[in-house]
């Protein structure tokens, strides 16, 4: 049965052997600059040029709350572009961006895509930084939609 580990450390230099996934949320409003993507942008251009790209063209493609692209970096390492967060501001009736059923549909495309790799999955906390979610809604749907399909999952807390 696969489990969810948490470490200390950088999500973008996922640790172990074989084929990983490093997945995050990014908003439906096509704004990539702030939180995590940032880190990801310091490592590799590609994850942010797919995401701007996709955002542009989103008319003719699936672009949308629930989607996923995964985006190759490395010979065995994807970037995973999960579209779970609506707009990238709290509202005026102060609803966080964070959309939890567009995670958990995001998280069962992810878990088809990294069973064909046969890859594991590594992420920051998903959905609780800028997009304003709580761990404790965002971890079952992990558990379900990943951990149950017996994927790895890795979380990484960063070091301040």
């Amino acid at each position: 049965m696969s489990t969810i580990t948490y470490v200390r450390g950088d999500a973008t230099a996922p640790s172990g052997e074989g084929t990983k996934v490093i997945a995050h949320v990014c908003n439906d409003a096509g704004g990539w600059g702030k939180g995590f993507v940032s880190a990801l942008s310091r490592r590799w251009p590609e994850p942010e040029a797919d995401y701007r790209a996709w955002y542009r063209d989103r008319a003719e493609n699936d672009f949308g709350l629930g989607a996923v692209r995964l985006v190759r970096v490395e010979p065995s390492l994807w970037v995973a572009n999960m579209v779970g967060q609506h707009g990238i501001r709290r509202t005026t009736t102060k609803k966080a961006p964070v959309r939890y059923e567009a995670i958990g549909t995001a998280l069962g495309r992810l878990a088809d895509r990294a069973a064909d790799l046969g890859a594991s999955v590594h992420m920051p906390r998903i959905g609780c930084g800028l997009a304003g979610g709580s761990w404790e809604r965002i971890e079952p749907l992990i558990r379900r939609r990943l951990v149950e399909r017996g994927i790895a999952v890795t979380v990484y807390d960063h070091d301040e």
